[in-house]
């Protein structure tokens, strides 16, 4: 098989899980190598999405893993034999790596779960406004790169996946550019927010015992919760998280902040007040 120069990070997932399900049966990869009648480095490869794996292969080693459950199973068979090539491809070459795996995941999500700090989430941002964040970033873009970017990121609010959204008050009141653009965002949230799909919620200024102002994050669901992602921002680039311990740990997070935010028609509210005010 083709070895590919640059995997995805869905296909490095694929990789990631069956390197878990081997490690959980004991098994080294020479002796599942040995087992399929390849070889050590064929199954280097294969965990390291650097290879694909037909169904047969991998429905043979997850039996030989002792995996009983046959969702996760079919899941992980669903993402060795897709061969969809997304609107994303399109910038491949022309955007960073990171921004195709972040529309990919998107559109294989089951639902999207976003927390927000600072900005208002991409997938909820006005023109203007993204105009505006990737204008600031330094090393400065150029035209072309710019222009690239906000393409990138209207055709990702294409997304019609269960979306919702806890934004804090911070992201909605700091003026990215100036105070129509600030007003126009505020209404774009209004108008999104009355979609079946889309759910926003406020956490205000006002609220005693908020420590938790680094858990920006995106949860994406995966068609089994084996199969859940978190993604973070890092100084150069996105981080993917996927361990159960990390997943765990988000689900809870994402919960806390959502117990502490507004219910969503008070955030209405709240967004339609701050909008008034510009």
């Amino acid at each position: 098989m083709v070895q590919r120069r640059e995997p995805t990070a869905r296909q490095m997932r694929l990789g990631a899980e069956l390197r878990r399900l081997r490690e959980a049966a004991g098994l080294t990869a020479i002796q599942a190598a040995a087992f399929l009648g390849a070889n050590r480095v064929q199954i280097s490869h294969i965990e390291l999405g650097l290879t694909g794996v037909s169904e047969e292969r991998l429905r043979r080693l997850a039996s030989h893993y002792a995996c009983t459950d046959a969702e996760f199973v079919d899941a992980l068979v669903e993402m060795a034999t897709d061969r969809t090539r997304g609107w994303w491809e399109e910038y491949r070459g022309r955007l960073p790596a990171s921004f195709l795996d972040l529309a990919e995941l998107e559109y294989h999500a089951g639902f999207l779960q976003e927390v927000a700090i600072l900005y208002v989430p991409g997938m909820l941002q006005t023109e203007d406004y993204s105009r505006a964040v990737f204008s600031s970033r330094l090393p400065e873009l150029t035209t072309t790169e710019l222009e690239l970017r906000i393409q990138h990121r209207k055709a990702r609010q294409r997304i019609t996946t269960p979306y919702e959204a806890v934004i804090h008050e911070a992201a909605l009141r700091f003026r990215v550019s100036d105070r129509a653009a600030s007003k126009a965002q505020l209404r774009r949230l209004l108008d999104l927010s009355e979609a079946d799909h889309i759910t926003v919620r406020v956490i205000p200024f006002d609220l005693d015992d908020f420590a938790r102002a680094s858990s920006t994050m995106t949860f994406a669901g995966g068609p089994v919760p084996r199969l859940d992602t978190v993604l973070r921002d890092a100084p150069h680039g996105s981080v993917f998280l996927d361990c159960e311990a990390q997943l765990s740990t988000y689900r809870t997070r994402f919960r806390k902040m959502k117990d502490v935010s507004l219910d969503p028609n008070r955030s209405r509210d709240f967004i339609d007040q701050l909008a008034k005010e510009l």
